[in-house]
């Protein structure tokens, strides 16, 4: 802040706190700031942090703080000091003629500062309402050394380039616009894609015991009302209105399983029971928000709910972790972070029920023999819960699973069974995800790896390229060889260069190319070649074919395994 207003003193400045791997400031001026005025801040910063300049801090009234401000023609900061509750006295630090309100602490000098860098300028609005001004925020990023801040810029390097949205475009997978603003338009490519992933989960949960629903998109406010959505949640909601009712499109799948648990009374023995649907929501995020498939305002739930008695907690959530391992693996992720949330201030339920239920996670996290964080104070109000986040090959995490404990909702929604001496009881509920929304695990596989799936993924797992149209029979026959065969096949006949094809379904990411002349159709054979450039020979058909299933079968662990 301190090198902008020296090279633009019109400049106005607001607020610049830190955030994750980095800060930002943001200002307000007159025209939006270049990568040259960037490269001029950096670089003014960097003479400022040579000249070793001492940060002190000092604090003073509300009245003093607004008198100074206003007499530096800085509104924005009166404009802060004015909201700031109570009436206790405001600290700041100064580093040269440079003042500005902070909390701290701050290094004790600018020579502290050894590597940083400003890394983009984006747009922001005052207080992130879109309804006030835009600011020019500035984002930077400071570590302890050089070398630390250029293994950080590769990663950015790495992140920018793995990209979902540059990817997915450049692959033809999916696209957003205007129109449908956080709403996915699939294109075939990534409609395969995402089908795919969807088979999959149907049917590894068949084999846990899940039993598939299909519930309304479109729900009567009468029950959001009684789940306590309408009151809560009501602003992040789509709602519309038919002959004079209110409704919503659903935002999550929870109240309208339990209406299909109501459904003729349970015993105990029909317990637990497990509730699984692919469940489209629609939720409706800020446009600020959004941000291609990983924050959307429709999306898919690979969601579950699982009816129990309490003493079952602990072993249906050892269950499902032991599910959610087999999944993650199979897509070639295995550093998952574990976070158990227990018991806020405020809460529904019983503290022996509380004990019972955070004690059955932790069990079951014991049991798995993982390190795991206690995040005390952060579970929900109506139950703990476990969350899983996966580390990406450039160390970053993101939250994926979930299992959370729910004493709350079967009961507001009268969900009862009963129990082995006859009485009528509640279930426990369990809320539980593995991949968390179909969209966003896809951007996440996209940038894991920049496009180019694992076989079983891939849009097209296998490109036939003749060399000359001698070939394009026996090419049309391959590929119905291998489409009979449930492969995804193109047959690429284009009286084009055979060098040309390579290039171009290389590009794509296509696993395997076959590559066919006059030598292979006259011994029934294909010569195969992969993405990588691997030259793998001629080979059988038949060899090909075992080839091309045992890559499938591997799944994701094929990365694993090099």
């Amino acid at each position: 802040a301190m090198a902008v207003k020296e090279l633009f003193p019109e400049a106005q400045v607001t607020i610049g706190p830190v955030v994750d791997d980095g800060f930002y400031y943001d200002f307000k001026y007159d025209r939006p700031f270049t990568n040259e005025d960037l490269a001029r801040i950096e670089k003014r910063m960097a003479e400022l942090a040579k000249q070793d300049l001492p940060v002190s801090r000092s604090v003073m009234s509300r009245s003093e703080a607004v008198q100074l401000f206003s007499d530096m023609g800085e509104e924005y900061k009166v404009r802060i000091i004015e909201d700031i509750p109570g009436e206790e006295d405001l600290s700041f630090y100064r580093q040269g003629d440079f003042i500005d309100l902070c909390r701290g602490p701050h290094v004790p000098s600018t020579g502290k500062m050894k590597a940083f860098k400003l890394v983009k300028v984006a747009g922001a609005y005052w207080r992130g309402d879109t309804s006030n001004e835009q600011l020019q925020r500035v984002y930077g990023t400071a570590w302890a050394n050089k070398k630390d801040l250029k293994a950080y810029l590769h990663r950015i390097e790495e992140a920018e380039k793995r990209d979902h949205r540059k990817v997915g475009k450049k692959l033809g997978l999916f696209h957003m616009q205007e129109e449908a603003p956080g709403m996915v338009f699939w294109h075939p490519a990534g409609w395969a894609v995402y089908q795919e992933i969807e088979q999959y989960m149907r049917d590894i949960l068949r084999r846990h015991g899940y039993q598939e629903i299909k519930t309304p998109q479109i729900v009567s406010r009468a029950l959001w009302e009684k789940s306590g959505h309408w009151d809560k949640f009501k602003e992040g909601m789509f709602t519309t209105e038919s002959e004079k009712h209110d409704f919503a499109i659903k935002p999550m799948n929870c109240p309208c399983h339990i209406q299909v648990f109501n459904q003729g009374l349970k015993s105990y023995k029909d317990l637990p029971l497990r509730l699984a649907e692919f469940g489209s929501c629609h939720r409706n995020e800020a446009s600020g928000a959004l941000h291609g498939l990983m924050r959307v305002r429709g999306f898919t739930q690979d969601d579950a709910h699982i009816f129990c008695e309490e003493h079952a907690i602990q072993q249906e959530v050892s269950k499902f972790i032991d599910l959610l391992h087999e999944v993650y693996k199979d897509f070639g992720f295995t550093e998952i972070l574990y976070k158990l949330s227990t018991r806020p201030e405020k809460r529904v339920g019983s503290d022996e029920v509380w004990d019972k239920s955070e004690a059955a996670l932790e069990d079951a996290l014991n049991r798995e023999g993982v390190k795991w964080e206690l995040l005390p104070g952060e579970g929900a109000f109506y139950g703990p819960k476990i969350e899983f986040s996966l580390k990406d090959c450039i160390g970053r995490v993101w939250q994926c699973g979930t299992i959370q404990v729910d004493f709350s909702m079967p009961g507001r929604l009268g969900a009862q069974y009963v129990a082995d001496n006859s009485e009528r009881k509640t279930p426990v509920m369990l809320h539980r995800a593995v991949l968390g929304s179909f969209e966003r695990f896809i951007g996440i596989l996209i940038e894991e790896y920049e496009g180019a799936f694992p076989t079983w993924l891939a849009p097209t797992q296998v490109a036939i390229l003749n060399i000359t149209d001698n070939q394009r029979d026996y090419c049309r026959d391959l590929a119905k060889k291998f489409d009979s065969l449930g492969f995804r096949v193109n047959a690429d006949l284009r009286n084009e260069k055979i060098g040309f094809k390579i290039r171009e379904h290389t590009i794509n990411k296509v696993p395997f190319l076959v590559v066919v002349g006059d030598k292979e159709v006259e011994n029934n054979t294909v010569a195969v070649r992969t993405r990588k450039g691997e030259d793998l020979g001629t080979l059988s058909l038949e060899a090909f074919e075992q080839l091309l299933q045992e890559d499938v079968e591997r799944k994701g662990r094929t990365k694993l395994e090099n």
